[in-house]
């Protein structure tokens, strides 16, 4: 009694009263419907009630190898896996020029291209995705530019199923970067000028600055916008249905819209819908510690 009496400090009874709800939060947003999801895509569950129904039976795997099988989760996935290259490789590194440009004061009216490099964010993806598929539309401006550069050009961008996600991809590239840049400008105004100042006394030219000084002292900032970047791609889901709805023929689709198609679309299939969900948050959760492990290795954190 009295070991128990030593254990509940009233340190540690703060503590939990402040972890508690934390936890019970969590848990209801996020571990419980992830856990039934995947109790659902193990079932033959086809809508009605869920509980108290004794039609549902657990049918293993099934569905996740229906998923496999299919064509155009790989389809899906392969877009998944551009958007996500465009967000690591292209957002993060244009985000970082951008900021390190208007932060250095290498350009004339620096808060002027902070603004419009940020705004698209602020805009609503339905409405962007909307103005872009008029843009890049055969009768849009884009297409009477290429006449007018090339005449008789015919516009096949949204009906070629090879080239109708590069336009997408371009959208993306367009929208997010603001995001990053702001992210990196306000870290690397908590650098300290001094240090930067004796870099440059002591003969450090702008590229041994950044490489030596910038770059390492924003190590964390990269990795979270790493995260970002992944996690988002995984979302992509109203830009692709504003622009595309996923066509021509789903050649556009990624993971959430076909989860969306065969959750509501046509004969709804809330299992094989489910079991698209756990796959999206296991491939989240796995490239995720991939960075984690990768910044672990290689890279140091920000001080």
């Amino acid at each position: 009694m009295k070991r128990v009496v030593q254990w509940w400090t009233e340190e540690r009874r703060a503590y939990l009263l402040l972890v508690l709800p934390a936890v019970a939060v969590y848990w209801a947003v996020m571990a419980f419907p992830t856990v039934f999801s995947l109790i659902l895509s193990l079932t033959n569950y086809n809508g009605g009630p869920i509980f108290g129904n004794s039609n549902i039976q657990l049918v293993g795997f099934s569905h996740y190898l229906r998923m496999f099988n299919d064509k155009y989760f790989w389809i899906s996935l392969k877009n998944n896996g551009l958007i996500m290259a465009v967000s690591v490789f292209g957002q993060i590194p244009l985000g970082f020029l951008f900021a390190y440009v208007i932060h250095r004061k290498l350009v004339r009216f620096g808060d002027f291209f902070q603004t419009i490099i940020y705004l698209p964010c602020v805009i609503s993806t339905i409405i962007v995705g909307r103005l872009w598929q008029s843009f890049f539309s055969p009768y849009g401006p884009f297409t009477e530019f290429m006449q007018k550069i090339q005449p008789g050009w015919e516009n096949e961008l949204f009906y070629d199923p090879k080239l109708a996600i590069v336009p997408v991809l371009f959208v993306i590239l367009w929208m997010y970067t603001g995001t990053y840049m702001i992210m990196f400008l306000a870290n690397l105004q908590k650098i300290d000028p001094a240090l930067i100042e004796a870099a440059r006394i002591d003969g450090a030219t702008e590229w041994q600055v950044l490489l030596r000084i910038m770059l390492p002292a924003l190590s964390g900032v990269i990795v979270t916008a790493c995260i970002l970047a992944i996690s988002g791609s995984l979302k992509s889901f109203d830009l692709l249905y504003a622009m595309t709805g996923g066509n021509p023929a789903r050649r556009t689709s990624v993971l959430s819209l076909y989860m969306w198609d065969n959750a509501f679309r046509h004969a709804p299939n809330y299992p094989l819908a489910n079991a698209i969900s756990v796959f999206m948050v296991l491939v989240s959760f796995i490239l995720i510690l991939l960075v984690r492990f990768t910044e672990a290795k290689f890279g140091g954190r920000e001080e």
